[in-house]
């Protein structure tokens, strides 16, 4: 089970990212004209992004027998667990103990199981699964071909794909087709997976053929002509920022909402596009019997004031190492350090690192934020035609590289800690940074092939009933926190405050807003929002990873942004709504994964492994049932509160086939909850 071939890295095989500036085309680089396309592909359903909500769309419309084209940056599927290699599972304790989660999200833990022989072959303390990001892959792959085959579906699988332009209908309504563009190795050129994703990325979404990559044009298209106005064909932006929609232009969010009643705890009076979460390039690293020469990268004095093991109580190696230990051999001593258990690293171990005052790269102003903005998009002309590049920001890339490989050497070599002060971090030098082709990150430069990303564009769902500004899921809706205290009575205005009372009122709401009861006197609910429309759910506490304050996020004596760990905390169990998938204007078009329409701070829960299959599964079945009754997804919600009769079908339809669209006992009259932790 051991993997082969791991190659040690040191300055040899560390590609210097100084040098990856030229290679990289300007931000304002518009593609030119594309030739005929290669070729066309037809599906009924076009995913686009291979993480896992992509695979779990395409794993329920196989099984609902339809045609799916799956589309993926990189070529691994599965995105946490294996291009971006946060291969350990996020889970909260009671779910994970009733195992109350979608049948895939069941079988994928089941088959990791069954490979290693063990859930847990890293023994890992954050959670009950960590393994390799390989493995990952490799099992989605498998799952995808038996639910293919089990439910006569058929999956076109493209790899190393992007989508560069969308044909819109006339009207604005319909997605007619996509092109993409898929490539591969040029002659005589390295393998995929030699250069980071910074160096790679805008040659990957331009039309030439170039020394790196030979490139095939794919129309990807419906199978069956339209007939009337009801879609013939759906596509699902599954991607890890928001891609189709940022492309699309369809409304939407990004980063910090405006402080309101339904966001009490934002850390703004205004929307902060440019302060989203942070992203990480994980890597993994394995513990070694004796030293290992540990070369400073040329970069790593820029970076060097980030680093920090954050809290005193975490400022140990080992339990720094084992957090997302995925791989060990054998049982190392046990140990207990911040009143964390764990079993010590041995040699053989290998740890992935994915830590917040580490490799995590926070930008938070307009100078260096990841994610273009719908005003930066057309400042780059990426919203002209032809003028897609993926709407990232590839210098900020670059430095979230340099800034992962900086931390491996602090990690190994560093003696300094930017929150704790001097003499609390120590040199670790029997370790080694593993890269090649065969190593866990499947990359030659040791990095995962995508980062991880934490928050994307957040679309806003259609006005729809209690919502007439456009539907999205709110921190109201889900989180535990205690709105009696005195903060949000000084922060928000009185009215302000009797409606953030009235609404988590529950059943008193409108004697809270009618003036017949004190805000101070009405007992909280103690649930979520619960919503007629649930067609998945999900569980995870509110977890930030703070932009930083100033640019860049590594300058020293920098700080997080004031104030944005203020949402953070418990969460009850949670759904997902159908209206939070739908977007305005395109009726072809759903949304999975952690684009789907939620604030800044409710999108901080709604982001992990499980949440992510279960959007998926719902926009899966949700565009296969459309097709099958000839409805249009928006006309399923279209009449709340009325009964909605078809929405109901595929509520049923998807309880049936093992996906929960709630909770056990969810009910408006159910208040006891606080047993889920």
């Amino acid at each position: 089970m051991k993997p082969k071939h791991l190659i040690s890295c040191h300055h040899t095989c560390l590609i210097s990212l100084t040098l990856i500036s030229s290679f990289v085309a300007p931000d304002a680089a518009i593609a030119a004209p594309p030739r005929t396309p290669d070729k066309t592909v037809n599906c009924d359903i076009l995913v686009v992004g291979g993480g896992l909500s992509g695979a779990a769309t395409a794993y329920e419309a196989l099984l609902a027998g339809r045609t799916v084209c799956l589309t993926e940056i990189t070529d691994w599927l599965g995105g946490q667990i294996s291009a971006q290699g946060t291969s350990a599972l996020d889970e909260r304790p009671t779910q994970r103990a009733k195992l109350y989660y979608s049948r895939g999200y069941l079988e994928l833990r089941q088959r990791i199981e069954r490979k290693y022989g063990k859930l847990n072959p890293g023994d890992c303390w954050v959670s009950d699964s960590c393994f390799l990001p390989k493995d990952g892959h490799e099992i989605l792959s498998s799952m995808l071909k038996d639910a293919a085959r089990k439910g006569k579906g058929k999956l076109q699988w493209f790899p190393n794909t992007v989508i560069k332009e969308l044909n819109i209908s006339s009207d604005g309504k319909i997605i007619n087709n996509a092109i993409a563009i898929q490539h591969k190795p040029a002659p005589n050129a390295p393998p995929l997976n030699t250069f980071t994703l910074s160096q790679t990325i805008q040659d990957a979404y331009t039309y030439q053929n170039s020394s790196r990559f030979t490139k095939t044009i794919i129309r990807l298209a419906p199978k069956q002509a339209q007939k009337g106005n009801v879609p013939n064909w759906y596509v699902v932006d599954a991607s890890e920022t928001g891609e189709i929609v940022g492309l699309a232009d369809v409304p939407y969010r990004l980063g910090i909402d405006a402080r309101s009643y339904l966001e009490p705890s934002s850390s703004s009076a205004t929307n902060d596009p440019y302060c989203t979460q942070g992203f990480t390039y994980t890597f993994a690293m394995e513990a070694t019997k004796e030293p290992q020469k540990q070369t400073m990268p040329p970069f790593y004095m820029q970076y060097s004031p980030y680093y920090s093991y954050e809290l005193q109580r975490l400022a140990s190696f080992p339990l720094v190492f084992t957090y997302r230990r995925i791989w060990s051999p054998r049982r190392g001593e046990q140990m207990k350090f911040g009143g964390i258990n764990f079993t010590a690293p041995v040699p053989g171990d290998i740890s992935m690192q994915n830590w917040t005052w580490g490799n995590d790269y926070r930008p938070g102003t307009a100078k260096d934020n990841l994610i273009y903005t719908r005003e930066q998009l057309k400042a780059t002309g990426q919203l002209n035609p032809g003028g897609w590049m993926g709407g990232l920001r590839v210098e900020t890339l670059r430095r979230g590289e340099e800034n992962a490989l900086g931390y491996y050497y602090w990690l190994t070599a560093g003696t300094t800690d930017s929150q704790l002060g001097n003499g609390v971090k120590q040199p670790q030098p029997n370790n080694r940074f593993l890269s090649g082709l065969d190593s866990p990150m499947g990359t030659a430069h040791g990095l995962s092939k995508y980062p991880y990303m934490r928050e994307g564009r957040r679309i806003i769902g259609r006005p729809s009933w209690g919502a007439p500004q456009g539907f999205s899921i709110w921190e109201v809706d889900i989180s535990r926190r205690n709105y009696d205290d005195e903060y949000y009575r000084k922060t928000l205005s009185p009215a302000e405050y009797r409606r953030l009372k009235a609404t988590l009122a529950g059943l008193e709401a409108l004697s809270v807003l009618s003036g017949q009861q004190r805000p101070e006197n009405v007992a909280r609910r103690t649930r979520s929002t619960i919503f007629p429309d649930a067609i998945g759910i999900g569980h995870y506490a509110i977890d930030f990873h703070p932009c930083m304050t100033k640019s860049p996020p590594e300058a020293p004596g920098n700080t997080e942004r004031e104030g944005e760990r203020r949402g953070a905390g418990q969460a009850y169990p949670f759904q997902i709504a159908l209206r939070a998938m739908i977007p305005q204007k395109i009726d072809n078009l759903l949304v999975g994964g952690k684009s789907i329409a939620t604030s800044h701070i409710a999108a901080a829960a709604y982001r992990v492994h499980s949440f992510e299959w279960s959007a998926g599964a719902a926009a899966g079945t949700t565009a296969a049932f459309a097709l099958k009754n000839n409805i249009a997804p928006y006309q399923l919600v279209d009449e709340l509160p009325k009964i909605e009769p078809q929405l109901i079908a595929l509520q049923n339809l998807l309880k049936k086939n093992g996906n929960p669209t709630a909770f056990p006992d969810t009910s408006i009259f159910n208040q006891n909850w606080e047993d889920w932790k």
